[in-house]
């Protein structure tokens, strides 16, 4: 007997998998046929489109933790623009005050 000989693991990249997966959707070839052209196991390609439609609508939202980011960062600037307001006129109120006082 001899020992089987294992196939060494393949990474894909994303932009294959989309490939393949956009292919199973069309239904142009079966599964059996991708499989061959893309030398990829039927089973994979299940998996990568199901992934893919499962996924699509993320494509139209965007990264929810992005935005809450984002809008968390919008409310700080705000918050900030007003603490400079602030200080702007304490700072002009000061000013005008040092100088009737004949200290500025």
């Amino acid at each position: 007997m001899s020992p089987k000989t294992r196939r060494e693991r393949r990474n894909h990249d994303d932009s294959f998998k989309a490939k393949v997966a956009l292919a199973a959707i069309k239904e142009d070839l079966t599964l059996n046929e991708l499989a061959t052209k893309f030398e990829v196991h039927p089973n994979q390609i299940r998996q990568w489109k199901a992934q893919f439609l499962a996924n699509a609508a993320s494509v139209f939202s965007g990264n929810k933790e992005d935005q809450q980011e984002i809008q968390k960062l919008r409310q700080e600037r705000e918050l900030l623009h007003q603490q400079i307001g602030q200080q702007t006129m304490d700072i002009a109120f000061l000013k005008k005050n040092l100088m009737k006082l004949n200290l500025l």
